[in-house]
């Protein structure tokens, strides 16, 4: 097999894409999803990787994104599912809001998470 000259290289590297693919310039920002957490949720809810939700019987994002079996789809049915929510949290998402809200709620998995202490 014979090698690539630099020039070669160089060549090969002027034949990729200057700009992302679509799937990927489409993924919620992960301020804008931060932020979207906080004034959506942070009134009750943790939205950071650590901490107590100011409500203590609201659970933190990072304890939802946790539990064992969470992961993109169930997430979205859930919150795209209105009814689901408790009488406390009467507000409405948008699919965008909701694909934005849960990729900063999945973004808070960590491997050995421990909750915060009761």
């Amino acid at each position: 097999m014979k090698h690539l000259t630099p020039l070669a290289l160089l060549a090969l590297a002027a034949c990729q894409p200057l700009t992302p693919p679509a799937t990927t310039a489409a993924a919620p920002d992960a301020q804008a999803a931060h932020t979207l957490a906080q004034g959506a949720c942070g009134g009750c809810h943790s939205v950071e990787p650590f901490g107590r939700s100011p409500n203590p019987l609201s659970p933190e994002f990072a304890s939802i994104a946790n539990q064992p079996g969470m992961n993109r789809e169930t997430l979205t049915t859930w919150l795209r599912d209105a009814h689901n929510y408790p009488a406390e949290m009467d507000f409405y998402l948008e699919g965008a809001e909701i694909d934005t809200l849960v990729t900063h709620i999945l973004s808070l998995r960590r491997a050995g998470y421990e909750p915060p202490i009761q």
